[in-house]
């Protein structure tokens, strides 16, 4: 791609948005921005305590990458971003950035409730349910890839062939 884009890889936790961010962002040499790590010290301690995050919780969290996508792509860099982006109105907000592109994990309840029980992250497995009840996937009009489970290689491959061919969406 010619033009610089923000790849958001997004999803609920445990379905692989680090995993998939990290390794795109390594093959194609762009910046990778581990959305969590933009969260305030409140956030994290609600959901350390069990608490979901409301949508106000999250508004200044998701400015702050639309913020750091926007710098980079006005600057000319390409990134990839990993983030839940859950809900439409999130992604909405993203896409403010610039050229913004969506890769959605989909993976069963069950293998996401083995995966965060597998890790340590500071979001506990308790608020999986709250996250899938927040998620609204992305429609066919978001023109977002759509992935379901696969090995990583074959993610990445899937993602960088889409990447590069344009396309403007995969199911």
């Amino acid at each position: 791609m010619g033009k610089a884009v923000a790849v958001v890889v997004m999803g609920v936790s445990g379905c692989g948005k680090s995993g998939l961010g990290a390794a795109l962002a390594k093959a194609q040499g762009w910046p990778f921005l581990e959305g969590d790590s933009l969260h305030s010290p409140t956030n994290i301690a609600r959901m350390q305590a069990g608490q979901p995050l409301t949508d106000a919780d999250r508004a200044p969290w998701l400015a702050a990458i639309e913020t750091w996508m926007s710098d980079r792509l006005r600057g000319g860099y390409s990134v990839v971003v990993a983030c839940s982006a859950l809900r439409r109105s999130y992604r909405d907000g993203l896409r403010r950035a610039g050229a913004v592109r969506f890769v959605y994990l989909q993976v069963p309840r069950d293998e996401l409730d083995r995966r965060m029980r597998a890790r340590e992250h500071f979001m506990p497995p308790s608020l999986l349910d709250s996250q899938l009840a927040t998620l609204e996937p992305p429609t066919v009009d978001e023109a977002a890839l759509i992935l379901p489970p696969a090995p990583p290689g074959e993610l990445l491959a899937q993602t960088r062939q889409w990447l590069a061919t344009g396309e403007s969406a995969a199911n």
